[in-house]
């Protein structure tokens, strides 16, 4: 259990101030200049040592990631791109930080940027985030004002500039290289990879791009130390975590809890339990809707990290939990994701472009049960055909829900088969 003072976002409720006297009041910006002051190897080695992952869904090193970057200049500038395009169906954590404690962001993005020789930063919002935009924007013209970034940001002697850029509600733009495409002015599209954005990202410049969270939790990691952010969870899995909890709990709720904190302690802690009680619980999707759902039972044990939700046959990804009941028809909800990601793929691989649809066809006529029982089979295989045969990850988002369905209620799908037929064949005899 996560004690109050090791919380790193202090207001994600929004119960206090969020402007820079509030912020500078809980405790960040303090010191800013004595980290930059450590140089960007010391900050790099810092934030490997922590055991931070990416929060974006990856779970990536971050430390690792930002050691791509060239550390001397060829000439061409180096760039942070921070990811806020929050748009995975379920996901709300991102949102909070944003509205609520918009300078762990900004504060992050000088001292990573600086680890990584930028200097500059843009940070790309989702197209839907119109007040958290306006409390990010009024957050950094208040850094700007205060001198805290600009020109000799923090009085370090580093020039630092911020750009907040708004997307136009595109999920495909959440993938980082139709970020930097959308960013360029273009239409976003994932790029093929090699290059890699560490060597060619934004206008052909070495880039890195972060989740906000990965972000907005550095300064605390450096001014805490890496040994305290890494005694949470277990190890591997290191740090604090923000969970997005939605769906049939009593009391749904965004909260920053440990890493590896069981599922069960989760709910009952945080979101009163389960709505009709534990035994109501039919499958949770324990990272957002592009990981594969698991039933309750499975679920109830469940440890929530990156390692322990592998096991399981599902994947933590943003740690937006989405649980579902007994009066859950579960066809139809992962049905309505299918037909999310049809509408979502950007058209560019062949196999996401047309095999979203289809798969949206056939579930579509599984929550109906009026398709054959062999094309269970089938729907599964055009699954593995999408899967990782795609330039992005848009193609296995696609496919591991109706995986994760068919593997967990294959039982359910038959049965709606069945009696749809027999209803069929009771009203032909009658006739």
């Amino acid at each position: 259990m996560l004690n109050d003072q090791d919380r790193i976002f202090t207001n994600l409720y929004g119960m206090h101030d969020r402007s820079l006297k509030g912020a500078k009041a809980r405790g960040h910006w303090d010191g800013t200049a004595k980290i930059l002051q450590n140089g960007r190897d010391w900050i790099v080695d810092q934030v490997k040592a922590s055991g931070l992952r990416g929060r974006g869904g990856a779970g990536f090193p971050t430390g690792l990631k930002w050691s791509f970057m060239p550390k001397e200049s060829d000439g061409r500038p180096a760039y942070l791109v921070v990811n806020a395009d929050e748009s995975e169906p379920g996901t709300c954590k991102d949102r909070e930080i944003m509205r609520h404690d918009p300078h762990t962001l900004v504060e992050g993005c000088l001292i990573a940027s600086f680890a990584m020789g930028a200097h500059a930063c843009y940070i790309y919002i989702r197209g839907e985030y119109i007040r958290e935009r306006e409390a990010l924007q009024a957050a950094i013209d208040e850094a700007y004002e205060a001198g805290l970034i600009g020109k000799n940001a923090c009085k370090s002697g580093y020039d630092f500039d911020l750009y907040l850029a708004h997307g136009a509600g595109a999920y495909i733009c959440g993938e980082e290289t139709a970020l930097l495409e959308s960013l360029e002015g273009k239409k976003g599209m994932p790029r093929m990879k090699p290059p890699f954005p560490a060597g060619a990202g934004l206008y052909g410049c070495p880039t890195t791009v972060n989740n906000v969270e990965s972000i907005a939790v550095v300064p605390t990691i450096l001014r805490r130390g890496p040994d305290w952010f890494a005694s949470f969870g277990r190890p591997n899995n290191a740090g604090t975590k923000v969970f997005g909890i939605s769906g049939h709990v009593n009391n749904p709720c965004v909260v920053e809890d440990a890493m590896s904190i069981p599922f069960e302690e989760l709910i009952d802690k945080h979101c009163g339990g389960i709505r009709g009680g534990w035994d109501n619980l039919l499958a949770v999707i324990p990272g957002g809707s592009s990981v594969p759902c698991v039933r309750g039972e499975n679920m109830r044990d469940a440890v929530m990290d990156f390692d322990a939700l592998r096991d399981v046959g599902s994947s933590l990804g943003t740690a937006a939990v989405i649980v579902m009941d007994k009066q859950t028809d579960i066809i139809k909800a992962i049905w309505r994701l299918s037909k999310f990601y049809k509408h979502e793929s950007c058209g560019q691989c062949t196999p996401c472009r047309e095999g979203t649809g289809w798969m949206m066809r056939v579930m579509d006529r599984l929550v109906r049960g009026e398709a054959e029982l062999e094309e269970i089979d089938m729907l599964f295989s055009v699954t593995k055909q999408v899967e990782g045969h795609t330039i992005c990850a848009l193609g296995d988002a696609a496919a591991w829900p109706i995986q994760g369905l068919i593997r967990n209620f294959r039982e359910e799908i038959e049965d709606r088969i069945k009696a749809q037929k027999s209803g069929r064949m009771g009203a032909m005899a009658a006739e």
